[in-house]
Formats: structure tokens, C-alpha cells, sequence
């Protein structure tokens, strides 16, 4: 019979070792899953700058680290498995991996979020062969060579200055008129001669021979089309919730993010989300990590109490 944790934490980022590392303090028998790496979304920003106690800001490669070493500092256990889905036993949460089964008295989701993709033709194909959701692990292939940014939030903007340390030309394209990205990325993309706009703009396809060479692009309000001449495509079109393992044991709002309350807590007893996958999530590290430390404060109550309201 596999060990019964009073916490399992799902997810390596930032909501995830924050639920860890309290969970772990407070003495609880705590695990954190992982199927990648410590860290999660944060190992693709070259440079974090508004997560406090950082004034000269940190790269995403050593947030991550530092956040895992915190926790297991603490006496927090991780394993490095992806989670396939899950069911109920009575009370407890029954977790089935590809490295065998995993029990727990509470859980916790903090599994963030998976980049949305375009669907469009020649999207996949070319994935990693001039398609890529990371400007600092790839944008150095694209040395002098024109790229385009999709999307119009902060990830494209920030992605898109990156970017320009390498390629010839940025052009950023976005489906509407106005960007949504703050406005400090907003002055400095604006003011960046290597950055361009193509707007109320979309992409249909994606064209080459065995790397990427052009795009196909529309005006939205005029129909009208024509082609652009790229050798990278980067597209940050938002994030879509990791929820697909929960099987309908929580309810989802219509993104497929998990409805919770104020303390964290879903509609099951033991259940709680933190971060990105939850309901209103405003997808920041530092909200991230309140969120962690929060649905693992309400578990240890739980734990003692047996009571889920109130």
C-alpha cells in the first residue's frame, strides 16, 4: 500500500513549493509533484523584475532553484512524475502517475498553465524548427534574421524585447488595436527601433521548407491578406489551465480554470487550487506564491479540524 501523505502539492512553480515549503513547516508529511522542473513557467524569463526582495531582479533559472531548495530545506518531499488522473477513496485523494500511485488526505493543484496554441497549419510542424514559446532559450538561432512576436499581453511584449538582442526586425502582431501589456513594456517596445506593429492582424498559416520562411497574415476588418517573410514565429497568446487530470471531481469555470474560494478551497472536501489553474488567478509570481501559502494554511486546518466550511 503506497504511503498516505497528509499534503500533495501538484505543480513546481511558484504556487507549488509556497504550499510545499508551509506544509513541510508546519511538520505536515508533504509531497510536491513535478513533471518537469523546478520553477514551472518562471525558467523562461531571462530577468524577473516585480517579485519582491529582488531590486536588481533574477533570472527565472535561478528563481526556480531557490524556491525548490527553500522548501526542501523545510522537509518537503518532491517526485518527479506527471500526474494522469485522479479519483477518490472515501476521503482520501488517489493520485494515478507514470511512477505508480500517490495518496494524500488533501490536495492541492498548483499546476499552472500550458501555452495556448494558434492551430493553425504548420503550427506543429515547424515546433522547434522556427516555432518556439521561448525567446531566451531560442531566440539566439534567429542572429540578424526578421522574427514575429503573436499576441498583444506581457509575455509577447517582454518576449519580443528579448528578442531584438538578436534578430534584425520584431514585428509584434496583435488581433486588436490596442495592447494589453503594462504599460512600462508598452514605452519600451514602443520606443525600441527593432520592434514594429502590425495590427488587427492574425495568422492563418505558417509556411516553409523544413524551417519556418514566411507567414500567412489577415486584417481582421478589411479580409485582406498577404505574406511576411519570417525565420521565427513566437506566439504568446495566454495560457491554458493543466485541469485536464481532475476528471470533473471539481467544478470549472468556462477557461477551465478551478472555481475556488477566498481561502482556496473547491466545491470537495480536501481539494484546493493555487496560482495560474485557479479561478481569477491574475498570474503573477507574487500572487502565485500568496495563493500557495494560503490553500496550505487551510489544508493544515483541515487536517486538524476535519471541518472544510467556515
Amino acid at each position: 500500500m503506497a504511503d498516505i501523505y497528509d499534503i500533495v502539492v501538484i505543480g513546481g512553480g511558484a504556487a507549488g513549493f509556497t504550499a510545499g515549503m508551509y506544509g513541510a513547516r508546519d511538520r505536515r508529511h508533504t509531497l510536491l509533484i513535478e513533471k518537469f522542473a523546478a520553477g514551472g513557467q518562471v525558467l523562461n524569463c531571462e530577468h524577473i523584475e516585480n517579485y519582491p526582495g529582488f531590486p536588481d531582479g533574477v533570472a527565472g533559472y535561478s528563481f526556480g532553484p531557490m524556491l525548490q531548495q527553500q522548501a526542501m530545506n523545510m522537509g518537503l518531499e518532491m517526485k518527479m512524475a506527471e500526474v494522469q488522473s485522479l479519483q477518490l477513496d472515501g476521503t482520501l485523494k488517489v493520485l494515478q502517475t507514470d511512477d505508480g500511485e500517490v495518496r494524500a488526505k488533501t490536495l492541492i493543484v498548483a499546476t499552472g498553465s500550458s501555452f495556448t496554441t494558434l492551430n493553425i497549419p504548420g503550427e506543429e510542424e515547424f515546433l522547434g524548427n522556427g516555432v518556439s514559446h521561448c525567446a531566451s532559450c531560442d531566440g539566439a538561432f534567429f542572429m540578424d534574421q526578421p522574427v514575429a512576436v503573436i499576441g498583444g499581453g506581457d509575455a509577447a511584449l517582454d518576449e519580443g524585447l528579448h528578442l531584438t538582442q538578436y534578430a534584425s526586425h520584431v514585428t509584434i502582431l496583435h488581433r486588436r488595436e490596442e495592447l494589453r501589456a503594462c504599460q512600462l513594456l508598452q514605452e519600451r517596445a514602443h520606443s525600441t527601433e527593432k520592434i514594429s506593429f502590425r495590427w488587427n492582424t492574425v495568422v492563418r498559416a505558417i509556411e516553409g521548407e523544413g524551417t519556418v520562411q514566411h507567414i500567412q497574415i489577415e486584417d481582421v476588418k478589411t479580409g485582406e491578406r498577404s505574406q511576411l517573410e519570417v525565420s521565427g514565429v513566437f506566439p504568446f497568446l495566454g495560457l491554458t489551465p493543466n485541469t485536464q487530470f481532475l476528471n470533473g471531481l471539481v467544478p470549472l469555470d468556462e477557461r477551465g480554470q478551478i472555481l475556488v474560494d477566498l481561502c482556496m478551497r473547491t466545491a470537495t472536501p480536501g481539494i484546493l487550487a493555487a496560482g495560474d489553474a485557479r479561478h481569477a488567478s491574475v498570474r503573477q509570481l507574487a500572487s502565485s506564491a500568496g495563493d500557495g501559502a494560503t490553500a496550505a494554511l487551510t489544508a493544515i486546518r483541515y487536517l486538524q479540524t476535519n471541518q472544510w466550511e467556515g
